[in-house]
């Protein structure tokens, strides 16, 4: 599998099939994996390069989803066996609560990243979510250290890999987790406090999702808190933080800007990415965007979360006698 190589934004992570069930209805084989909602997300704005393993069975047409995407796509590997397979059922009372029904690795259980001459020398880099190991074998194999690596983990990592999490987060520029991990990660309660302890271990920056109620950005010396995107219908929120993190870091890839204020557009930039995820099953909805789609909504957010600051010299009405 081959196509224009770039030296953008290069993502490492699954591709998969998915058989999902949600209150609002099903779909059974359907695209997915972090590195398939993180590539079409970030390509909007950056180019975008994707090193992934799929098996014989993975379909001409969803390569050709990526392409039509611009996505570089010479890292996504075709090994003899079957592509990786994940099915899972949504709750009818919480559609954030899920209950994974069957997990099928296949290809993906020997997958051992490989970088190309050109991927070693991309600026932006995003590990998803795989083994800690792999993601620091990754990193190791980068010509020059990134302008920007982040990386994504999980509870499951935590607990089986700790030290070896330890030792790749420690080398790495950004690092998403959910809020419970980000407690989990830290062994400390207060989600602001577990941050910063985590950024005493390396990060600069910490992101922590916190599903509907938004995500924190938690730096040194700054902490932006943004809701999610208000929505009246979820359909299937797989893929909603792979989606994220491919817009937050294709804003950043896109346009440099990695000062506190960037982050906080690349935030916001994010939340706006996966509420068009959430809103179809795979990429139905992710796939078929415009930019005016994406900039109306990253207006509407930003109009939502707006209020006047306090003037110079201005202060807030007070009670009379005190």
């Amino acid at each position: 599998m081959s196509s224009a190589n770039n030296n953008g934004l290069l993502v490492v992570g699954s591709v998969a099939y998915d058989s999902v069930k949600t209150p609002e209805g099903s779909r059974q084989d359907a695209l997915g994996g972090s590195a398939m909602y993180f590539s079409l997300s970030s390509s909007y704005f950056s180019p975008v390069s994707v090193v992934a393993v799929v098996g014989e069975d993975f379909r001409d047409r969803d390569i050709n989803i990526f392409k039509a995407h611009n996505v570089d796509v010479s890292g996504l590997v075709k090994a003899s066996g079957k592509t990786f397979r994940w099915s899972g059922v949504y709750s009818t009372e919480d559609v954030n609560q899920r209950e994974t029904l069957d997990t099928q690795l296949n290809v993906f259980a020997d997958f051992s990243p490989t970088l190309t001459e050109q991927q070693r020398k991309s600026p932006y880099v995003f590990l998803a979510n795989i083994d800690p190991g792999l993601q620091l074998d990754v990193l190791e194999q980068m010509a020059a250290r990134p302008k920007l690596v982040a990386l994504d983990t999980m509870n499951f990592w935590i607990e089986g890999r700790r030290d070896a999490l330890t030792k790749i987060v420690s080398k790495v520029d950004v690092l998403f987790m959910d809020e419970g991990e980000v407690r989990q990660f830290a062994d400390e309660p207060n989600l602001v406090s577990a941050a910063r302890k985590i950024i005493g271990i390396g990060p600069k920056v910490v992101v922590a999702k916190r599903g509907e109620h938004g995500v924190m950005v938690v730096q040194n010396g700054s902490l932006f808190v943004l809701p999610a995107f208000p929505l009246d219908r979820v359909v299937d929120p797989t893929g909603a933080g792979d989606t994220f993190a491919g817009g937050f870091m294709g804003y950043l890839a896109s346009s440099g800007d990695l000062s506190p204020d960037g982050f906080r557009r690349a935030a916001m930039l994010g939340s706006v990415m996966g509420s068009f995820t959430v809103e179809a099953f795979s990429m139905e909805r992710l796939h078929e965007l415009k930019q005016a789609d994406i900039e109306s909504r990253f207006r509407n957010l930003s109009e939502i979360c707006r209020a006047s600051p306090l003037g110079k010299g201005e202060s807030l009405p007070w009670r009379n006698g005190n």
